[in-house]
């Protein structure tokens, strides 16, 4: 075998190793103007799909501490009702007054392009140190190929993916496994990819890793209860949350979580396209 073949292979092999795709995101990296200006169009900010009696609906779910509005989390303060619509108000930035019950609502796209600093930040450090790295989502539909660029671009600059099995679990009665698509976490059954907003898939993981006696990931990048339960486990985390998933923001207000990205986390996948180069342009990730 030549030289020339024998790389091939190894760099084959490689990327086979991290299930990883090589294919570069050739876009170039908006404003954060221009960002602003797309995030409205596409709905993902401004406007929102979601409607206020669904926002409404939600916190007062999460302040009745249903366990399925919680994402994993085991928020200290009162939070009633009244206090989770004042942060998302602040955080996300939904119509403040509890009078409006009904149309749309809103997420304040400035609020979600600061947030997205915040997270290139951390992903900078990351790279930069060559940090142990799990990325995960509940919203293979919409969010998978965002987590799937960082983890390109991560693998590329010498972060390490994390990656546990997870073995079958149940979660909402239905016996699920998770699969690492592009090295990215998902919940798996019956051949599809799920929607979930549990923490028992992360928990799972974080389980595996205790029992094989392994370090915990530096960073998690998640959603959901993805986030959610790496973030009460100690981990250092940023999370993607809709406008109607307030667990995540009254974790970020704890200190459970670093940093809540308020985006609609379910519109087309190719919106999310100049999201994904402003962060990795502000992260310095390309290559």
């Amino acid at each position: 075998m030549t030289m020339d073949a024998a790389s091939a292979t190894n760099s084959a092999e490689a990327t086979k190793a991290t299930n990883v795709s090589t294919t570069p995101l050739l876009r170039a990296a908006p404003t954060r103007d221009e960002l602003r200006q797309h995030l409205v169009a596409s709905l993902i900010a401004g406007d929102v799909a979601t409607s206020r009696q669904n926002n409404l609906a939600n916190y007062r779910r999460f302040a009745e501490r249903d366990p399925a509005y919680l994402f994993g989390i085991g928020p200290r303060g009162r939070w009633d009702v009244a206090d989770v619509l004042a942060l998302m108000a602040e955080r996300c930035g939904v119509a403040p007054d509890a009078d409006i019950r009904s149309g749309p609502d809103r997420i304040d796209p400035d609020l979600t392009i600061d947030a997205l600093d915040g997270l290139a930040a951390r992903l900078r450090k990351a790279a930069e140190r060559r940090e142990r790295v799990l990325l995960a989502t509940g919203h293979p539909g919409g969010l998978l190929p965002v987590y799937r660029e960082f983890a390109r671009a991560l693998v590329h600059r010498g972060s390490t993916l994390v990656t546990p099995e997870s073995g079958f679990l149940t979660v909402e009665s239905i016996r699920c496994d998770v699969r690492y698509i592009c090295g990215v976490a998902t919940l798996s059954s019956g051949g599809a990819l799920r929607h979930t907003h549990s923490p028992a898939p992360m928990e799972t993981l974080l389980a595996t890793l205790d029992r094989d006696r392994q370090p915990f990931p530096d960073l998690v990048v998640a959603d959901h209860g993805w986030a959610g339960a790496a973030g009460q486990a100690g981990i250092d985390t940023i999370g993607f949350a809709d406008s109607n998933d307030p667990a995540l923001f009254v974790a970020e207000a704890e200190g459970i979580v670093s940093v809540t990205v308020p985006l609609d986390d379910n519109v087309a996948p190719p919106l999310y396209a100049p999201l994904t180069v402003y962060v990795m342009q502000s992260a310095d990730l390309f290559y």
